[in-house]
């Protein structure tokens, strides 16, 4: 952790030429998974809302862990940011602040939610942990299958530091997961019926389901997409009592069957029977 405290730092892109976009931009599919990737990564103030109002909050470790976390994260939004303004398109506070007023009651009472959770389930936290490392383990594969389609220079030189910093935040959270698991049966029961009860892809409880099927299919419903996914799984198995739950592949097949609404211009996906 003291390590990681002196290592944390804001992204920086100001040697990117953000320029080049204007004679070379991205195509338009990859401009929807960049403006789905914006508002996910903007959203981590509202998960850290809501991880704080449970038990996480009296272990000094993980929150001196999440405090830095968020503030990384927020850098992340501002460099997509950055990207989708390059593109003529409303970012940061123009897309976010209405974001947030759409998702209405549910987000208001979100924290009271956890809270009372948290008072009935003492183990939350491991589950807390080991969701954590699945949603980065996902979100830095995401962008890496992103920089893979896109091709483009600026773009996955951008990605690139962001999946470094992901994979310090990955660090933390499959450590503090095997840790927890490992150290109560009880934890590894609810985390276990956690995950294969409630999981979905990152972004799924913010975005439609149509912009979840969309980046789940565009990115990962492919030969390349589904070895990543299955390392993933593999990953998982590795975790204590934890083994078999194929949370990606699963993942993959049900958003296979959500229909995705395009505009006229973009190709269409299709959607399994």
């Amino acid at each position: 952790m003291d390590r990681y405290k002196l290592m944390s730092d804001r992204l920086r892109w100001d040697d990117l030429d953000m320029d080049s976009f204007a004679t070379n931009p991205l195509a338009e599919d990859d401009l929807r998974c960049l403006r789905y990737m914006h508002d996910v990564e903007y959203h981590t103030a509202c998960y850290l809302r809501d991880l704080l109002s449970t038990r996480a909050h009296e272990d000094s470790r993980a929150t001196a862990f999440m405090t830095f976390w968020a503030f990384e994260e927020f850098w992340h939004g501002e460099g997509i940011a950055t990207v989708l303004r390059a593109h003529g398109e409303p970012a940061g506070d123009d897309r976010i602040n209405p974001l947030r007023k759409d998702l209405g009651f549910r987000s208001r009472v979100s924290p009271a939610i956890w809270s009372f959770a948290s008072l009935l389930m003492k183990d939350l936290p491991a589950v807390h942990m080991t969701w954590g490392a699945v949603n980065e383990w996902t979100t830095q594969a995401g962008y890496a299958r992103l920089a893979a389609k896109a091709d483009h220079p600026v773009l996955s030189a951008l990605l690139a530091r962001i999946m470094k910093q992901e994979g310090r935040h990955i660090d933390f959270y499959a450590s503090e997961a095997h840790v927890r698991l490992g150290r109560s049966r009880a934890a590894r029961k609810l985390t276990r019926f956690a995950l294969r009860k409630a999981w979905a892809p990152v972004g799924s409880g913010v975005m439609p389901d149509s912009e979840v099927a969309f980046l789940t299919r565009y990115l990962f419903d492919n030969e390349e997409g589904r070895a990543m996914a299955a390392r993933i799984d593999r990953r998982i198995d590795r975790l204590p009592d934890l083994e078999g739950l194929h949370l990606l592949e699963g993942a993959l097949e049900t958003y296979r069957k959500i229909p995705v609404t395009f505009h006229a211009k973009e190709p269409r996906l299709p959607v399994a029977a």
